[in-house]
């Protein structure tokens, strides 16, 4: 999950959150399983295919292939400890990398709809991503073992959770990504969508 900006919630995301709190969860979720699939195969496959993604998915497999769970986990704790750290070369790395400066910019496009993006490697580990998540490895939570490791053509949507900084209701959208070059699945992308704007 990323790091959200704050932000002043606006009197229709109240009304929204109002509407939606008098709704059992259940109902909300079943209310947006429709619309979020069909953006998930529609804008989200869209641009999870462009060229600058995928490469740079292609390139980080080429090294994360033949990595261990031991070193998974060393990348992945080197992450964490550098969120709160003044230091944070693999963050920094990542973030300025051109598939992240992409993302970045899918998500200022979208004029809020999208909280969050991020797309990982065929090990799970995140490749490029708008904002900052909090750990590097997603390989063993649902939005990728739901979407990369259910195969081609699936869509993971997970539950409607409220942000507590923006007060959003927002869902995460998870499909596999394939290499348009050659039909192989090479990673995931995770898009935090905010339901009250479909």
């Amino acid at each position: 999950m990323s790091t959200p900006v704050m932000m002043r919630p606006t009197l229709a995301a109240l009304a929204f959150a109002t509407l939606l709190s008098v709704s059992t969860a259940p109902q909300a979720q079943d209310e947006f399983t429709a619309p979020l699939t069909a953006l998930a195969s529609g804008e989200i496959a869209a641009f999870a295919a462009d060229p600058v993604l995928i490469d740079a998915i292609n390139a980080q497999n080429a090294m994360s292939s033949s990595y261990d769970q031991a070193k998974i986990d060393e990348l992945d704790a080197q992450w964490r400890a550098e969120v709160g750290a003044a230091s944070k070369p693999l963050i920094d790395a990542t973030l300025a990398n051109a598939a992240s400066q992409y993302l970045v910019g899918v998500q200022e496009e979208s004029l809020g709809k999208y909280t969050e993006i991020f797309a990982m490697d065929a090990t799970g580990l995140n490749v490029a991503q708008s904002t900052l998540t909090s750990d590097y490895w997603q390989g063993d939570e649902d939005k990728f073992t739901a979407s990369y490791g259910a195969g081609a053509g699936s869509v993971h949507i997970g539950e409607i959770e409220q942000d507590e900084s923006t007060q959003a209701f927002q869902s995460q959208v998870s499909i596999p990504i394939s290499d348009p070059a050659t039909g192989e699945l090479i990673g995931a992308i995770t898009v935090g969508v905010d339901v009250s704007m479909l």
